[in-house]
């Protein structure tokens, strides 16, 4: 079944067991060590991920756009005030005017904010990429979805524990080979398309993580947009946008709004 997770995309900390009972997946991030980090609310409930690429512009998937959004910037547990936290309304809702949901094709949305981000340490816009990512790069995904992990002592069960975290979770991660992703996804992917993933599967992003960054090396390559479902018990990898492919038309967008 393939299915875009509209609702959200928050970050699979799936989870897979091999002989070792070893478990794989994504962990609590370091408070505020992904300070581009957004969270998007619609009518004071958690809705999506985003990334602050200025003071004045959140990059996020198009599929995640409503009516009555606004954004969280500084964030970490989602329940409780640390401090930092900046909330914004947003002046202008810009999706790809091209975006088609029914094939994810530029699932890519710009959001101005009414007031410019107070920039700190806890937040501060990500670098936009001058290349592409290349294939086994090191990347890093970061979300507040839903985190899944097989119970010690239960080897051999496919059953596991979901849930959505109150704090910001990350997982390491790589770009998969574009050869290797169409194998998985046959004739689903396009150029402005990149797959991410563990080796073997079971960390990836997923329902809540929409929207949210792929970071490599610093540069934010990747924008949480689609994948398999169930994807708590998947071993394909998740689907990026890829924001290289999106440069003149997010430059241009800034520049005319």
């Amino acid at each position: 079944m393939w299915l875009l997770l509209t609702f959200s995309f928050l970050l699979t900390a799936a989870a897979v067991q091999d002989d070792t009972d070893k478990i794989l997946g994504g962990e609590e991030c370091e408070p505020h060590s992904q300070p581009w980090q957004v969270a998007l609310f619609e009518r004071g409930r958690f809705n999506c991920g985003a990334s602050l690429i200025s003071e004045h512009w959140v990059l996020s998937a198009a599929h995640c756009q409503t009516r009555f959004m606004r954004a969280r910037l500084g964030e970490h547990n989602l329940r409780k005030r640390d401090g930092p936290e900046q909330l914004r309304t947003l002046a202008r809702i810009i999706p790809h005017p091209l975006y088609e949901a029914h094939s994810h094709r530029h699932d890519v949305m710009l959001l101005r904010l009414t007031r410019p981000a107070r920039l700190s340490r806890q937040v501060r816009p990500v670098a936009l990429p001058t290349r592409c990512p290349q294939p086994a790069e090191a990347c890093v995904v970061s979300g507040w979805g839903l985190v899944s992990d097989h119970k010690p002592g239960t080897k051999g069960s496919t059953d596991s524990q979901v849930s959505l975290p109150d704090t910001l979770h990350c997982a390491n991660i790589s770009v998969i080979p574009a050869a290797s992703c169409n194998k998985d996804y046959p004739g689903r992917l396009v150029a402005s398309m990149l797959c991410a993933g563990a080796e073997g599967g079971g960390t990836e992003s997923c329902e809540g993580d929409s929207g949210g960054p792929l970071v490599c090396r610093g540069v934010l390559q990747g924008i949480v947009s689609w994948g398999d479902v169930p994807c708590d018990t998947t071993t394909k990898p998740g689907v990026y946008t890829k924001v290289c492919s999106y440069l003149e038309w997010i430059k241009e967008t800034m520049k005319r709004n």
